[in-house]
């Protein structure tokens, strides 16, 4: 599966929350530094969706607000 995630890192808590058919906005309080973001929102969809950290994949967007991933 292929979703659009917005990201909005230092946020107060962690939170996922579904804004249409394969968009979502995600809060992290990690830092956009080094990757730190992008390991913690790993494992924030990971939680949510419940799969292992392995199973996603950012695959755009990397160093983005926005970014496109694939879960499974």
């Amino acid at each position: 599966m292929r979703i659009y995630v917005r990201v909005s890192p230092r946020s107060s808590r962690n939170e996922v929350v579904k804004i249409s058919d394969g968009e979502y906005k995600v809060k992290i309080t990690a830092p956009p530094v080094d990757g730190e973001a992008n390991k913690m929102l790993t494992k924030v969809l990971a939680d949510h969706f419940g799969v292992s950290k392995s199973s996603i994949n950012i695959v755009g967007g990397k160093s983005a607000k926005t970014k496109m991933v694939d879960i499974g």
